[in-house]
């Protein structure tokens, strides 16, 4: 078995690599420098976690499986995505992505997850506490999973047609076009002072320093790593409103 995964700031980076270590496995992101032909080449049973942006899979992710999707064919393959509360159909979607092929889904699960979109005043950043319970919560349904799939039992997280209606219905309906307008759409504030860092941890090479300023590509998959981590809080994607707080419980 292989794991591999996107996490923009964290989140599923820790349940990727719990689930891996629990497997007895390795797990590996998809922004390595790899030989990802060979990895996936050599294993029968491919495990992918990502984090799901109103019931869609990230960008980034959507291009690593469409660069490797003929070596996906006749695979096994377990899907976790992390959520904040409610996907619908936030594991199945990722089949709609591999429609030219076959495949076997053993396992599909929903992992709820604290919050990393810090610029949101609805949603306030989870404080230690509650991080704390959101991991426990976790760490249970990882290891609830990993017994059945030992045990050979097959649990299809959202794969209903209800599950399916909600993600499109709820979310994914307008998402394209505002994840159109928004990969286009980095936004960084006087504040700036050219550190370079968003240049650094962008996982699609999106931003450069260019005459003084910082450019875009128009390639952002808004996973907010740059929002969180920016020292002087002065860049924003998606939304727009000012950053206060920031969430760094992990070290990207």
């Amino acid at each position: 078995m292989l794991t591999l995964y996107f996490s923009g700031t964290g989140n599923t980076r820790y349940i990727a690599t719990h689930f891996a270590k629990k497997m007895n496995h390795e797990a590996f992101s998809i922004e390595e420098d790899l030989n990802f032909v060979s990895l996936i080449s050599s294993h029968e049973t491919i495990a992918f976690c990502y984090p799901i942006y109103t019931s869609d899979v990230p960008f980034i992710m959507k291009r690593f499986v469409k660069t490797h999707l003929h070596l996906l064919q006749n695979k096994n393959l377990i899907i976790l995505c992390t959520q904040l509360f409610f996907s619908g159909d936030g594991a199945r979607v990722f089949t709609d992505l591999l429609k030219d092929i076959s495949y076997s889904v053993m396992y599909a699960e929903h992992i709820n997850m604290p919050n990393n979109i810090c610029n949101l005043w609805v949603l306030p950043l989870a404080k230690e506490k509650r991080i704390a319970r959101y991991l426990n919560r976790a760490e249970s349904k990882l290891n609830k999973m990993c017994e059945r799939i030992e045990q050979g039992i097959i649990i299809r997280r959202g794969f209903n047609p209800v599950s399916k209606w909600l993600g499109w219905f709820t979310q994914r309906a307008y998402f394209p076009k505002i994840e159109a307008k928004a990969m286009k759409d980095v936004r960084i504030d006087t504040h700036c002072n050219l550190c370079g860092k968003c240049t650094r941890v962008c996982p699609m090479n999106n931003l450069t320093i260019e005459n003084n300023q910082i450019t875009q590509q128009g390639a952002c998959t808004l996973c907010y790593r740059c929002v969180n981590l920016c020292p002087q809080k002065a860049i924003t994607v998606l939304i727009h409103s000012k950053v206060k707080k920031q969430y760094r419980y992990w070290v990207v």
